[in-house]
């Protein structure tokens, strides 16, 4: 069997590019078991409450959700387990550096299959304050009727 090539997006956190402030992202490989990789090819999986903690030099993947394979057995996984992420080790040591910082996070924006193997693209991300969310919402929806008002124009 010939092997996958290109990109298969599984899930998005689009909650996240709505709560934070994404400053650097980064692509890492995820440790999965057999059942976890085959409910991932059924595309089922969450992201919405998932982030990611360094602890004794490793990037750990916690709270992401991927359900329980249905035709699994006595085999099947934890659907909320901890999952190990795997990045060169420069990122690693630069990923410390920065989450050190005040108010800097690692939160998964996306997770899917990259030539055959599951990645996770991981943010490192600055918490937005209330104020700026109403801003980007106000900015969005300007943009918004700003584009209706030119297709009505251009149309009749």
């Amino acid at each position: 069997m010939a092997r996958e090539r290109g990109r298969k997006l599984i899930t998005q956190n689009r909650k996240a590019r709505h709560e934070y402030h994404i400053e650097d992202t980064y692509e890492c490989g995820i440790v999965l078991t057999g059942t976890e990789v085959k409910s991932l090819r059924a595309g089922r999986a969450n992201l919405t409450d998932a982030y990611a903690v360094i602890k004794d030099g490793e990037a750990w993947l916690k709270n992401a959700h991927i359900p329980e394979y249905s035709e699994g057995s006595w085999t099947n996984h934890e659907p909320r387990r901890d999952r190990k992420l795997l990045l060169h080790r420069h990122e690693l040591l630069r990923l410390i550096g920065k989450t050190k910082e005040t108010g800097l996070t690692l939160v998964p924006l996306s997770m899917y299959f990259k030539d055959g193997y599951a990645k996770v693209e991981l943010a490192l991300a600055r918490g937005k304050k209330l104020y700026d969310k109403r801003r980007a919402l106000a900015e969005k929806q300007a943009a918004r009727e700003a584009a209706r008002a030119m297709s009505r124009r251009y149309v009749g």
